[in-house]
């Protein structure tokens, strides 16, 4: 009877055990992504232009702050809302986790402003990754337009020519098509001269419209190096259009790719 009273005791407390680990919190080590943008602190994005990437995940100060993988062409947060810092300097770590990559890991220290907010570039490519952090000098219009920015981080083993950036709707009259794409005579490029691994600065967009980005070396209107099709950008918000990919693909392999900046 005694060892009946002992078993159950002892099956009673390994059921108690078992009640409250489950009731336990799993503890995270990923930072959260606040989407406060109250200017209390810094915020930052990151955007992947490296070629060839794809399995990236970031580090602020060794902690890791993405749940899933940055992808090329991609970025983090994908929701527009930035990771939030303490102003002051950062160490920022990118890299391919798995064990038979051959990616070099990126690090990069920051200094964050408060109330700033910063996009981090990764770009060239896997085995030489760099980055490139610009402040986002961020302007809400006050009437139904956006803001747009371009970023030139197409890849090439020897320098190539600057870029221009057109727009279907800034060509004025009715455009003359060759092979599907416009034979632009006379027009003001959205974009001027952009180098690559540059950022220029916002300019207004107008929302709410499907437009044509088209890019070019810089004085020229042929050939097409790149296009995208923009479609219904939000009213007051702001937008990077970033020129990525490999100069000596063919257009359909470069890309023109917009993404929420805030």
């Amino acid at each position: 009877m005694k060892l009946l009273k002992n078993i159950i005791f002892t099956f009673t407390i390994l059921a108690l055990m078992f009640v409250i680990d489950a009731c336990k919190k799993p503890y995270s080590y990923i930072q959260n992504v606040d989407t406060d943008l109250s200017n209390n602190s810094s915020t930052a994005q990151v955007f992947g232009a490296c070629l060839r990437m794809a399995r990236n995940y970031v580090y602020v100060d060794g902690v890791q702050a993405s749940g899933s993988a940055l992808a090329f062409g991609g970025v983090f947060p994908s929701a527009a809302y930035s990771i939030k810092l303490t102003p002051g300097t950062h160490n920022i770590l990118i890299k391919d986790t798995l064990t038979a990559t051959t990616q070099i890991p990126l690090t990069y220290s920051q200094v964050f402003d408060l109330g700033k907010f910063y996009t981090l570039f990764l770009y060239d490519t896997i085995t030489s990754p760099k980055m490139l952090a610009v402040k986002n000098n961020i302007t809400i219009p006050k009437d139904t337009s956006c803001m747009l920015r371009f970023a030139n981080f197409i890849y090439n083993t020897t320098p190539v020519p600057n870029v221009d950036v057109y727009n279907f709707r800034n060509i004025p009259g009715t455009p003359v098509f060759v092979g599907g794409f416009p034979v632009l005579t006379v027009s003001t490029p959205l974009f001027s001269n952009v180098a690559t691994a540059t950022v220029t600065d916002f300019i207004p967009f107008s929302s709410l419209r499907t437009d044509t980005l088209y890019v070019y070396a810089t004085g020229t209107t042929s050939p097409l190096l790149a296009k995208q099709l923009v479609q219904s950008l939000t009213p007051t918000r702001s937008y990077t259009s970033a020129y990525i990919g490999s100069f000596k693909a063919a257009v359909s392999a470069k890309s023109v790719t917009t993404f929420s900046t805030y």
